[in-house]
């Protein structure tokens, strides 16, 4: 591989004596016996990893980091964006190896017009390291290069497809447990008033879980909260038909503009929701506090009864355990809905991969994107270890293996002992840890889920539309959902009720000063507080007093310039549709 040489800092000295230190010293994964095959034992490349969308502290470890050991002869490091990590690295002049942007808005921007970003064309890098990105998405680097100030390449954004398409697959799939709500007698769902009273009536006939412990409709968590409630935000995009924008929700039909403290608007709407059923003992009374694993570990105890989200609900319940017992969760629209689902794009969506300015091994960094764009890294990054965990048959359709199934079934299943041997380079390893700890921790995806897999035979990354997940249903509750909703899968389902297609558009938010930002800052975390202490309320009474007093707070930070960009944004963003 063609070394690069640059001009190199303090920082950048640093971080390559702290390779060269890893290597002299033989560092190796001590989960792996080696066996005969292409030697990697040289230099190893410890790349630092900055990511706004990690949830993910420290070296990337398991089964990823042994394939990527293996491969590419790399360790990663993962820095998310805490604690103001941004602000401290971009004060130190390294923002890490390779970065992982949250959006392409001021942050990125800031990077960009400060140089704190490497240029994909300078050395040649992407021409030598990122055949496959410039092959399936040239349209991605174009977009980004216009996206720039300067108007050169520093990266490509994420959901991508490399063909027109109309719609992503859905990720907002209503997950409601059907063999509750058959034995109930199906009843007519139109409203989220008529949502809630089925799950009421659920959580009657169903009081616990498999654990014994009780059951509640939904079960929320904060991590993931960014401007808003990040579980607020989506039940508003689910059933309004909305994408989120800055401290509200945009219409993508004409381009309004719903603040989230509008007692009318959309967010407010669904906050309410979501009281009503903390009133009437349906929301799991962690939400404010637990993590999205402590979560997701009860919507596989069978302790939640619904989720907005495919991820956590219908993918986390549905297995063959589960399936053995009748039990079953599957969509349930209500009729008044219109769920947003995203346009899919060859320019591709707002979470950028670029690479830091200050990095020693840019071609290595470039080198594990480009890897990441091809359909087999995709596949990676999602479903884990091809041949050990998902391969294709022989006629190019796409398959898990039974590890392969029980993994995607349930991201903590224990992997210890287990063995693989690369075909890269004939090494044995012997796997520790659960598929979640393997899993990539930069927390980001190269191609859209719902995009077409060119190495497969006409399906997409999706496993809802691989011939090899067709077939009988996996049970009498699935067969019951088929039959009521004329329907052979939930994709088929979700496309033949209500939905808005969220258009696919260029657009990076606009750089708010520093006066701006700071106002920002204050508000969004009062609104964050002020919101998850409104879901808590015990009367409207108090609901209406806390959402007050957030109103109040926020208006003297500057709710109102903050409002105000966010429009300014809206008009923009609908006049490049």
């Amino acid at each position: 591989m063609k070394k690069i040489i640059r001009n190199i800092t303090a920082a950048g000295i640093s971080g390559l004596m702290s390779v060269t230190l890893l290597a002299g010293c033989g560092s190796t994964s001590t989960t792996a016996s080696g066996t005969s095959g292409t030697d990697n034992s040289g230099e190893t490349t410890k790349l630092t990893v900055f990511s706004q969308t990690a949830n993910w502290s420290g070296a990337q470890t398991g089964w990823g980091a042994i394939l990527l050991k293996d491969m590419f002869n790399i360790e990663l490091n993962i820095i998310p964006d805490t604690n103001g990590a941004y602000q401290t690295r971009m004060e130190s002049g390294d923002l890490g190896d390779i970065v992982v942007w949250g959006n392409n808005g001021d942050q990125y921007q800031s990077a960009v017009d400060k140089g704190m970003l490497y240029d994909w064309n300078e050395d040649d890098v992407l021409a030598d390291y990122g055949q496959d990105i410039s092959k399936y998405f040239p349209d991605a680097i174009t977009a980004n290069q216009e996206l720039n100030s300067d108007g050169k390449v520093y990266g490509i954004g994420n959901s991508l497809t490399n063909q027109s398409g109309e719609h992503d697959l859905f990720i907002y799939d209503w997950g409601t447990r059907w063999d509750l709500y058959s034995q109930l007698g199906y009843p007519q769902v139109d409203t989220l008033d008529d949502l809630e009273s089925v799950l009421k009536q659920m959580q009657a006939i169903c009081p616990t879980g498999d654990d014994g412990k009780q059951t509640y409709a939904v079960s929320l968590w904060p991590d993931w909260d960014g401007n808003m409630v990040m579980y607020v935000k989506g039940l508003a995009s689910a059933y309004y038909g909305y994408d989120e924008l800055g401290i509200g929700m945009y219409d993508s039909s004409n381009g309004d503009f719903y603040d989230c403290l509008d007692e009318n608007g959309p967010y407010m709407k669904a906050l309410k929701f979501f009281n009503q059923l903390y009133r009437d003992n349906l929301l799991d009374p962690d939400s404010m506090t637990q993590t999205y694993d402590t979560m997701i570990s009860k919507v596989r105890a069978g302790d939640v009864l619904f989720s907005i989200f495919n991820y956590s609900g219908t993918i986390g319940y549905n297995n063959a355990t589960h399936e053995a017992e009748n039990k079953y969760m599957a969509p349930l629209v209500p009729t008044q809905a219109s769920t947003a689902v995203n346009g899919l794009s060859t320019s591709g969506s707002t979470r950028i991969w670029s690479i830091g300015n200050n990095s020693v091994y840019p071609e290595k960094a470039m080198e594990l994107i480009n890897w990441l764009c091809t359909p087999e890294g995709a596949m990676t990054n999602w479903y884990g270890i091809r041949g050990l965990m998902w391969d294709y048959d022989d006629n190019g359709n796409t398959y898990f293996t039974d590890l392969g199934k029980k993994c995607y079934e349930d991201s903590s299943t224990d992997l210890s002992g287990v063995e693989w041997t690369s075909p890269y380079t004939g090494k044995t390893y012997t796997l520790d840890g659960t598929f979640n700890d393997g899993s990539f921790q930069f927390n980001n995806i190269t191609w859209a889920n719902g995009a077409n897999n060119p190495d497969s035979n006409g399906e997409t990354f999706n496993p809802a539309t691989w011939k090899s997940e067709e077939g009988d249903a996996s049970c009498d509750a699935e067969a019951d959902w088929r039959s009521q909703t004329n329907s052979e899968n939930f994709q088929d389902y979700l496309n033949t009720t209500d939905y808005t297609v969220i258009p696919a558009v260029n657009y990076a938010e606009s750089t708010r000063d520093d006066e701006l930002e700071l106002k920002w800052q204050q508000v969004i975390k009062s609104i964050k507080q002020g919101s998850w202490n409104a879901i808590y309320a015990k009367s409207d009474e108090e609901f209406n007093s806390i959402i007050s007093s957030t109103r109040t707070e926020c208006d003297g930070y500057g709710y109102d310039e903050c409002v105000q960009w966010c429009k300014d944004e809206a008009a923009r963003k609908f006049a490049m549709q």
